[in-house]
């Protein structure tokens, strides 16, 4: 009786496993096989032991896919993406799960200064350079080697000019997805001549899953006491303001929406919310740089990192236009950023962090997006 009991457990545990397995669907990595510019395009899939999934595509370090678990053990798909490379070589605007550099975020004029050097770069965004410019690492081809069944690695080397930056820089980024349900992104590089770089990774999140309509309901904290304000342009001004009694305070958990719609200037000019805040950094390594909970799934992701800003962008510019990996639009506000970066316009900006790499220097960050249900 005792051997029938352990035996009817065991096929009930393999059941309920294979019926959670069943609710990922993996994406056809031949749907993501070409060749640009002599070099090939593949689709990665890294897990875990417990069961997450990512796919990782070359065209751009994208994060294609990204299964995590609720409260109840059912997985969803909490990136936002498409289900083949050429919608993602035909609409680069929106930079789903890219890697961005050589710098992230905006540039003021799309130029700066370096020894008296005066480097102009790619003008992609009003007057302002945006992600490294039209040809930046997000749609380059990465050479890509997967280092096991959960790490990926890229390498890239953007050739001294390339959208305007000075100095060849050699890049690598290191994918993982770690049995404690992180999915950790180390950037490294280094340049042969003084260069600006400030790398991130601009996935889309929505933790009821892709397609599930609004992240206006998400709870959002955001370790900071303040912000960069910016111009019209979405450039930062200088100022380093309190959050304080502003739509930007988010230091305890509050509903993305529940003041996006502010009569704000600065809200207005964002089109909502679009702005990097300044971290409440300590000497620890890793700083805990926000948290984003989805209430009815339980999902929450805490986003740690070695950077001292973060971007949140609310997804104020998705049209609705295009349809998504699962045949369900795209939509205003239903996917948002958590960018860890160093500030935009940090290169004009003599009170912000540095972000100058030198000769003989190795840049090195690294982002970690946790993931628990609760």
């Amino acid at each position: 009786m005792k051997n029938l009991i352990y035996a009817l457990i065991f096929v009930f545990a393999i059941s309920c496993t294979s019926e959670k397995k069943q609710d990922i669907q993996l994406m056809d990595a031949q749907n993501f096989s070409k060749t640009i510019d002599g070099k090939e395009v593949n689709l990665f899939t890294l897990k875990n032991k417990n069961g997450l999934v990512s796919q990782i595509t070359n065209f751009g370090g994208r994060v294609v896919s990204l299964w995590v678990p609720d409260k109840n053990g059912t997985f969803a798909d909490v990136s936002i993406g498409y289900n083949n490379i050429d919608s993602y070589i035909n609409n680069t605007e929106t930079f789903f799960g890219a890697l961005i550099g050589r710098y992230g975020n905006r540039i003021g004029k799309g130029e700066f200064v370096i020894e008296e050097d005066t480097f102009k770069l790619d003008i992609n965004d009003g007057e302002n350079s945006l992600h490294g410019g039209s040809l930046g690492f997000h749609i380059q081809v990465w050479d890509a080697k997967q280092l096991g069944e959960n790490k990926l690695e890229l390498t890239y080397t953007s050739a001294d000019g390339e959208q305007g930056y000075p100095g060849t820089a050699k890049i690598k980024v290191v994918y993982e997805l770690t049995d404690a349900n992180e999915l950790k992104i180390e950037y490294f590089a280094t340049t042969d001549k003084p260069t600006h770089i400030n790398l991130t990774n601009h996935t889309y999140f929505n933790l009821a899953g892709e397609g599930s309509g609004t992240i206006n309901d998400h709870l959002l904290m955001i370790n900071a006491d303040a912000y960069t304000p910016v111009d019209a342009g979405l450039i930062p001004t200088g100022e380093i303001a309190t959050v304080e009694g502003t739509p930007f305070d988010f230091r305890t958990p509050t509903a993305i929406g529940a003041r996006v719609n502010d009569d704000n200037g600065q809200l207005k000019l964002g089109g909502g919310y679009d702005h990097n805040w300044v971290l409440n950094t300590t000497e620890e390594e890793f700083t805990l740089a926000a948290t984003l909970k989805d209430p009815v799934s339980g999902r929450t992701m805490d986003v740690l990192t070695t950077e001292p800003g973060i971007q949140f962008y609310g997804g104020n510019f998705i049209s609705g236009e295009f349809d998504g990996k699962y045949g369900k639009k795209l939509n205003y506000r239903e996917s948002l950023c958590l960018e860890t970066q160093h500030f935009p316009d940090s290169p004009n900006q003599e009170n912000f962090p540095s972000t100058l790499v030198q000769p003989g220097e190795e840049y090195h960050t690294t982002t970690i997006y946790k993931f628990k249900a609760e």
